[in-house]
């Protein structure tokens, strides 16, 4: 019996060593899988991280390519588009104005009744209209019968019976947020078309004139009095809120920014003059690059697989478009490193699967058991039972994405200011410090859902402003949402160059 004892007792010491064996190991490998999956986040970070002093060069390389860009056309990845846009509303326009915003998938009518003085907006109506698929890739003539049709409703429906009773034409701001080469305020070629459209009887063609044909063709007595672009509608919404306004940037699903200029600066177009001495520059900043922008390799691979590939490289790392892509190609390393996520779902395939408001969702989870993010995991990306820890992991990706696209935005923004002087250091060619720079009260007018929706990209914005420009200069610096500024912002200024003018008509230049 003793010697059975024995043996029972060995057996089990045995067993018991295995199975201890067997935990230990499980618990190795699931720490290394998950040191594989924390490595992912730590290369990442690295690869994402914009100290200040990088943002500084990024701010450099914006103003001289902005420099090169106004020297010469195709001197600079910046288009620096000139808009004849030579003044902004003054808070003087009065009447009821209208303006139409051709954008994307989604367009606006409007129509806005002004006050005579500052910020005097009376009324505002706007109707928001969804084009048909099969519109983009129709004919001109057919996308414009459509948006005047839909004109034609709308202005019926909001004139009173004597405002149709008085004989002065109506006039419109037309917004046409596409790649245009403008001639003059009221006249511009489309030289290609974006967002899904595939118009091809419209390339080369005057854009306002194709307009004028569909409104006359409608019967509606109507004048296309400006042609801009979205930002140019920002800033002038801007300005005739506050005269300190001197730049516009949208950050939404795209992005894009315009500033006054001097018309003396923009040497590609030499004895160009205007009323004011300034003129509105469409920069065309989406596609801005830089060898200081800290670029991943998740940046390269989604540029390569894109319809653009090498092209708008500064939007593709700050945009709404793009933010949500990054963060699911990080995930689907993550995903293919270790099982901690469990078996790669078949939606991490799928290039935009998940849109930038999920990713601020994740981001801004507050809840103690981060039950947004298991939601939006389980119900978008079919990612099922994430462990809290995984969890938290997904909400830092969401930080480090949207962190560095917000702080390389700022720099943008800086990047303008140091243009126009508006830094602290006296501008680009200014050789002025800090302390000797007289700084103005300066406002840039901001539009765009990850802007205004995102709060935590808002702030870190922000607080890489006060870094680039320390705190003595930031508190002269404004950025001030606008809402509607595309629209109303068109109407202001079909106000401002309305027929009772026709001063603006004589700023051109040849086609």
């Amino acid at each position: 019996m003793g010697k059975l004892a024995v043996g029972v007792a060995v057996g089990v010491a045995v067993a018991t060593c295995a199975v201890a064996g067997v935990v230990v190991g499980r618990r190795l490998r699931s720490r290394r899988k998950w040191r594989r999956v924390v490595g992912v986040l730590r290369e990442l970070e690295e690869s994402c991280e914009t100290p200040v002093g990088r943002l500084k060069q990024v701010v450099d390389a914006m103003a001289v390519e902005m420099h090169a860009g106004l020297a010469s056309e195709g001197g600079s990845k910046l288009k620096m588009l000139l808009t004849f846009v030579d003044r902004l509303p003054n808070g003087s326009e009065i009447g009821t104005y209208y303006a139409l915003d051709l954008g994307g998938t989604n367009f606006r009518v409007l129509r806005v009744q002004l006050g005579g003085t500052r910020s005097s907006i009376l009324s505002k109506d706007v109707k928001r209209q969804r084009i048909p698929q099969h519109l983009m890739t129709s004919t001109s003539e057919d996308l414009f019968d459509f948006i005047t049709s839909k004109l034609k409703q709308f202005v019926e429906q909001e004139e009173t019976v004597s405002e149709a009773a008085q004989s002065r034409t109506r006039e419109l701001g037309f917004t046409f947020s596409f790649p245009v080469k403008q001639i003059s305020i009221r006249s511009g070629f489309l030289i290609r078309w974006t967002k899904g459209f595939a118009i091809e009887d419209m390339i080369g063609c005057e854009i306002i004139e194709r307009l004028q044909a569909a409104l006359m063709k409608k019967g509606l007595d109507m004048c296309a009095t400006v042609l801009v672009n979205d930002t140019v509608g920002i800033l002038a919404l801007g300005h005739y809120y506050d005269a300190d306004t001197v730049a516009a940037v949208k950050i939404g699903t795209g992005t894009n920014a315009c500033y006054m200029e001097r018309a003396d600066a923009i040497i590609k177009c030499q004895g160009l003059l205007t009323s004011s001495g300034a003129m509105v520059v469409n920069m065309e900043w989406g596609n801005f690059w830089s060898s200081h922008l800290p670029r991943t390799t998740y940046d390269i691979e989604m540029d390569m697989e894109s319809p653009n590939p090498n092209d708008q490289g500064f939007e593709k790392m700050i945009s709404g478009m793009y933010l949500g892509d990054i963060f699911r190609r990080v995930l689907l390393r993550m995903c293919e490193e270790s099982d901690v996520f469990g078996p790669v779902s078949s939606k991490l395939l799928i290039p935009f699967v998940l849109e930038m408001p999920l990713m601020a969702a994740m981001h801004e989870d507050d809840t103690p058991d981060l039950k947004v993010v298991a939601a939006i995991l389980r119900e978008k990306l079919e990612i099922q039972d994430v462990p809290l820890k995984a969890r938290r992991l997904v909400v830092k990706v969401c930080d480090v994405v949207t962190r560095r696209a917000a702080r390389l935005a700022a720099a943008g923004i800086v990047g303008i200011l140091k243009k126009i002087g508006r830094d602290g250091t006296g501008g680009i060619t200014g050789s002025r410090s800090r302390s000797d720079a007289k700084m103005r009260r300066t406002v840039v007018a901001v539009e765009g859902s990850l802007y205004t929706s995102y709060m935590m990209f808002r702030e870190y914005l922000h607080e890489a402003l006060n870094e680039i420009l320390g705190e003595d200069v930031a508190q002269h610096v404004v950025l001030r949402t606008t809402e509607d500024g595309s629209c109303v912002g068109a109407a202001l200024l079909a106000a401002l160059h309305s027929s009772s003018s026709s001063s603006s008509e004589g700023l051109h230049r040849r086609r």
